[in-house]
């Protein structure tokens, strides 16, 4: 391997679902300054030609495709597209993901309050919605003998907080998922098949804005905690995401697989004494 081209994207093509999301829009034009053909993937083809163009315009190379990460048929009929237009792809990044009212745990509240209508909506869009893009698009990586999967995890996986029961419990299979798929594939497909997630920390998103910031900008409560649990006393910038997000993407990071990576400021590092 020639060292000097260590974490070049230049020319891997990267299907990405979730990419119009705040942090998935950063990844997605950081990937295209890089030399990566983006192939976009959503249900809001206004959301999905508006990234697309903005990619475009400035350079890079980005095809849009719609369809439901949660519709096995909608994926399948995508596959099919991208396989007709690229060939094969590189590597899948599976960003979509959310929470829903429904799924939290309000103060004023208790379990008994949960609306399992809501949590079963927040597990299909964060666990099915990474779990039916793979096995949609992993035959286009089969057919080149090598496949590169980057999932997206929370520190809510692995530390879980209040409120958010749904969020916190699809994140974690997010991770269980990422570590069987990393042997799995390994084993069955050989070592140039990888599976690893990035497990951001806190990042003012419009998610969780009025959860951790009041209309003037000052903290709330919850935001005061979060921070003070943060030993780089700040929330994360999407930015934060693009070192682990090459490395992870890039050839620099061919012997790791099954791995989460914390991007969290040492939240998860900091017992709070």
């Amino acid at each position: 391997m020639d060292t000097t081209d260590l974490f070049s994207l230049e020319g891997k093509k990267i299907a990405f679902s979730g990419a119009t999301g705040v942090l998935g829009k950063t990844m997605a034009l950081h990937l295209a300054s890089q030399g990566a053909e983006l192939l976009i993937l959503g249900r809001t083809p206004e959301k999905v030609n508006e990234l697309v163009l903005e990619i475009n315009s400035k350079g890079g190379k980005a095809f849009g495709y719609f369809g439901d990460v949660t519709d096995e048929e909608s994926l399948d009929k995508v596959a099919k597209v991208i396989e007709t237009q690229h060939g094969h792809i590189d590597v899948l990044i599976n960003s979509a993901g959310g929470n829903m009212p429904g799924a939290v745990i309000r103060p004023d509240q208790n379990f008994l309050d949960l609306d399992t209508s809501a949590l079963r909506k927040v597990m299909d869009l964060n666990y099915l919605g990474t779990v039916l893009p793979i096995k949609a698009l992993l035959p286009l990586m089969l057919k080149i003998g090598a496949g590169n999967i980057l999932n997206i995890s929370s520190m809510a996986a692995t530390r879980p907080m209040t409120r958010v029961m749904g969020y916190a419990s699809a994140k974690a299979a997010i991770d269980n998922l990422t570590k069987w798929l990393s042997v799995e594939l390994a084993h069955k497909h050989g070592p140039k098949f990888r599976v690893n997630a990035i497990a951001p920390g806190f990042f003012l998103t419009e998610q969780n804005r009025t959860l951790l910031t009041e209309a003037d900008g000052s903290l709330t409560q919850r935001g005061n905690q979060i921070i003070t649990h943060t030993p780089m006393n700040r929330f994360g910038k999407p930015e934060d995401l693009l070192g682990a997000l090459q490395w992870l993407c890039s050839d620099a990071s061919a012997f790791v697989t099954g791995t989460i990576v914390a991007v969290d400021g040492g939240f998860s590092a900091y017992s709070g004494v």
